[in-house]
């Protein structure tokens, strides 16, 4: 009986590794099964390091902003990311690198922050980084190998590198890193990057780091700190053009506030200018739109603020104040603009209505209902920013990766509890400016769809002609209905003129319990009232109307 159980305990202690797993990883697993084997680590880091491949970055552009928040904790005021496009369609490769002018690293403190979990500010929650993790997993989401390149002197580089491959194939029980090597020049491949024009942008667009090798370590200068990923193999897009632009879209809202304080970002070699979702730093890019300076409405409105105090973990008596900022956007001339200003250049349409920012850096943005209420038209026009310091990471649900908030539901609740009044106060008013819109939108003329229904209805037979009496009570019953139905700034006279010669009227109600349209058959008149609250009606219905018009 006991032979037959040890038979099968060794039977089942066989490993049953895919084919593609790290061959010096089975080699050691084999050799830690086996009776001889004394010590077993924590980690095999012949497979771990694997693994941390699948940490699950939502894209690349989050990824690469694991290399600019580094930097910039580390002193950098200029930071420079490059996404390198090579080879021929069908056989494309693109290398990823960021250049950063901080304080660099010796040689000493380059070992230890090439290590998983080596940070010089472990836990610390004043800064951007806290783990030790993020420039290793970051990287090695993007690509198999990781090269750093650091300097606290001209044209002395430290270096040391990350290979999936390598690391896979080592066969010891223990691996350690070996000390970083000193080269006197960049290799050329990564100096290629620093001084050429990319493909995308324009050249025009471009502010090269140098433009000849021999040069280049003068303007790399005293300190900095190189991040280099060749041959990326897991990137959300597979044209650098398209990372190109979606990591300067996301990176100008990310880092609004360090662009704001002096920090100068670059994507191939184009500097970002920062945008801002709440429309209320002068600064910040939609200030120099002209349709904007036109209208002279170019910042959105502080409603109010909060500043309240969460508890770090639910019923603890520790306690952490978030700054809660509302902005209302100036919806009663922003609305007068053309569509496509509002979609592209401001924005105005993206899911921005919640902004958490983290010690000034934006951790997540997004349609948040349980802060600005429910998803319509009317939430479209407000803002809300939520500013906290890392002493909130767990009650706010900060992950290790800074990929959004998931904040605990004590937290929610209290900062709902004094922000929802002033929220649904604005929200309100939307609705009133949104209703009042299309109703001035036609004023004192008849729709398209109304004059082509008369038209037709005038083919109809004629109505019979009513007696005196009737005519009186049906004319002081359409002077009701045109009260009712008057428009924004319609005298009563001529709303009771439109009406009296009108059968088919369009009417505008602004009520997020409606349907989207109602038909009604009133003393002859045919009515459809639309409800401006509905998403049909901001999402389909109006740019319709406004390409009809164009």
């Amino acid at each position: 009986m006991n032979d037959t159980v040890t038979e099968d305990v060794r039977a089942g202690a066989t490993p049953n590794w895919s084919p593609d797993a790290p061959k010096g990883g089975r080699a050691v697993i084999r050799r830690m099964l086996s009776d001889s084997a004394s010590t077993v680590p924590l980690f095999l880091g012949q497979t771990f390091i694997h693994s941390l491949r699948d940490v699950g970055y939502n894209n690349t552009v989050w990824a690469v902003c694991e290399h600019v928040d580094n930097a910039i904790q580390w002193g950098a005021n200029e930071v420079r990311v490059y996404f390198r496009q090579r080879g021929r369609k069908g056989d494309l490769k693109i290398d990823a690198l960021v250049l950063d002018n901080g304080q660099g690293m010796p040689p000493e403190v380059l070992r230890v922050a090439m290590s998983f979990g080596g940070s010089m500010v472990y836990d610390q929650r004043n800064g951007i980084g806290r783990f030790g993790v993020g420039m290793k997993t970051a990287a090695l989401s993007m690509g198999p190998r990781l090269e750093v390149f650091s300097w606290q002197e001209k044209g002395a580089y430290y270096v040391m590198d990350l290979d999936v491959e390598t690391i896979g194939a080592n066969q010891r029980n223990t691996l350690e890193l070996p000390e970083p090597s000193l080269r006197d020049r960049l290799p050329s491949e990564v100096a290629e990057i620093l001084i050429e024009p990319m493909e995308y942008p324009r050249a025009d667009d471009q502010e090269l780091v140098a433009t000849s090798a021999d040069d280049l370590a003068d303007h790399l200068g005293a300190h900095g700190t190189i991040v280099y990923v060749p041959n990326c193999d897991r990137l959300t897009h597979k044209q650098a053009r398209t990372l190109t632009d979606h990591a300067t879209r996301d990176m100008a809202r990310i880092y609004r506030r360090m662009i704001a304080k002096g920090v100068k970002l670059y994507v191939n070699n184009r500097r970002i200018e920062s945008f801002d979702p709440t429309y209320s730093t002068p600064e910040a890019r939609h200030n120099k739109l002209e349709n904007l300076q036109k209208l002279g409405a170019t910042r959105s409105r502080l409603v109010n603020t909060w500043t309240i105090d969460i508890p770090v973990e639910e019923e603890s008596r520790v306690t952490a104040p978030v700054s809660v900022r509302l902005y209302a956007l100036p919806i009663e001339s922003w609305q007068a603009l053309p569509r496509k200003v509002l979609k592209n250049d401001l924005r105005v349409y993206e899911e921005h209505q919640v902004s958490f920012m983290r010690n000034d850096r934006e951790v997540d943005i997004r349609a948040f209902p349980e802060l600005s209420g429910m998803r319509h038209a009317t939430s479209i026009w407000l803002r809300i920013q939520i500013d906290f310091d890392g002493r909130l990471d767990e009650a706010l649900g900060v992950a290790m990766n800074k990929q959004g908030v998931r904040p605990k539901k004590y937290a929610l609740t209290t900062i709902r509890e004094h922000i929802h009044e002033e929220v649904a106060r604005v929200r309100d008013h939307n609705q009133q400016v949104m209703a009042e819109n299309a109703q001035s939108k036609s004023r004192a003329k008849l729709s398209e769809a109304e004059r082509k229904a008369q038209e037709a209805d005038a083919l109809q037979r004629k109505p019979l002609p009513e007696s005196p009496e009737e005519t009186a009570e049906l004319q002081a019953n359409l002077r009701a209905l045109a009260t009712r139905l008057r428009r924004h700034n319609e005298t009563p006279e001529e709303a009771y003129e439109r009406i009296k010669d009108a059968r088919y009227i369009t009417d505008f109600k602004a009520d997020e319990f409606w349907p989207f349209y109602r038909v009604d058959y009133e003393y002859g008149k045919v009515i459809l009232t639309i409800n401006t609250s509905h998403q049909f009606y901001t999402k389909l219905y109006l740019p319709l109307s406004e390409l009809a018009e164009s």
